[in-house]
């Protein structure tokens, strides 16, 4: 059986950037497929539209809906249009915890949900945000998401989706991941160094730190004399957040004890610690 998954990208967080790539990374999964749809950079609703338009037609066994701020109208309306042709759908979002009725909303509701704690949003003033500066923060948050076990988190709660489709659950039986992604969540079992640990867990807190500078910077303060150092400020917190991370894999390299999990062909997942071992 081969499990069709649809990823609606709305927007961009950095977990969209690796989301289907991150349950295939090699390419050769026989037992999947994905197909993204995209508004492009914005939340406008014809863009929306247009990408619930083509994931129906598509027709997933389950669609991931990725995107900022996932209690906004666009992604919301996205998902339940989805819901309502029968697509069950897992939420990937920001920080929205700090939502308290937008999040209790969704928790009540059948939808899955990865909330990305660290996917930090950027410091969107024009004074200082140019498109070498976004790719440089997404570049720097993609690394901690990577290194202290965010991402993995998340592939494996896909993964276990497109298991539960192979073995004849759809729709209203899957069990969808619930799961707001902290520090403490993100690191578990990722790391084989004490050190390498704790600079990993430092690293994540940092990056969660980020999103509270840039809303101060971009929609609390006025004067761009005022705001730019602010903005500038929590991009370079997630620099260093990223250097930590950079410093955690290296300790583990050092060791031997970097963890690797691939995928094999037919979506089974194998583990390795030892750089010249086979996985299995």
């Amino acid at each position: 059986m081969v499990v069709k998954v649809g990823i609606a990208k709305l927007g961009n967080i950095a977990s969209g950037v690796m989301a289907e790539l991150l349950l295939d990374e090699r390419a050769d999964r026989e037992d999947m497929e994905t197909f993204m749809a995209t508004s492009g950079t914005k939340l406008q609703e014809k863009d929306i539209d247009r990408v619930v338009e083509n994931m129906k037609a598509y027709g997933p066994d389950f669609c991931i809906v990725v995107s900022p701020n996932g209690v906004l109208p666009g992604p919301k309306g996205a998902r339940e249009a989805l819901a309502a042709a029968g697509i069950p759908c897992v939420v990937i979002t920001d920080d929205i915890t700090t939502k308290k009725d937008e999040f209790a909303a969704l928790k009540e509701t059948s939808f899955g949900y990865i909330i990305m704690k660290a996917d930090a949003m950027i410091g969107a003033r024009r004074e200082f945000l140019d498109p070498i500066e976004m790719a440089d923060y997404n570049g720097n948050l993609v690394k901690v998401l990577a290194v202290t076990g965010a991402f993995r988190k998340l592939q494996i709660a896909l993964d276990e989706v497109i298991d539960q489709v192979k073995e004849g659950k759809k729709g209203a039986d899957l069990v969808l991941p619930k799961i707001v992604m902290s520090s403490d969540k993100a690191v578990e079992g990722e790391f084989t160094n004490p050190y390498a640990y704790a600079k990993a867990r430092a690293a994540y807190e940092m990056a969660q730190s980020v999103a509270g500078i840039n809303v101060k910077g971009c929609f609390m303060t006025k004067g761009h004399e005022n705001y730019t150092p602010i903005v500038a400020s929590a991009h370079e917190v997630m620099r260093q957040a990223m250097l930590l991370c950079e410093e955690a894999r290296e300790i583990e390299k050092s060791c031997d004890g970097v963890i690797r999990k691939p995928h094999k062909s037919d979506g089974t997942r194998v583990e390795k610690v030892k750089l010249i071992d086979k996985p299995w």
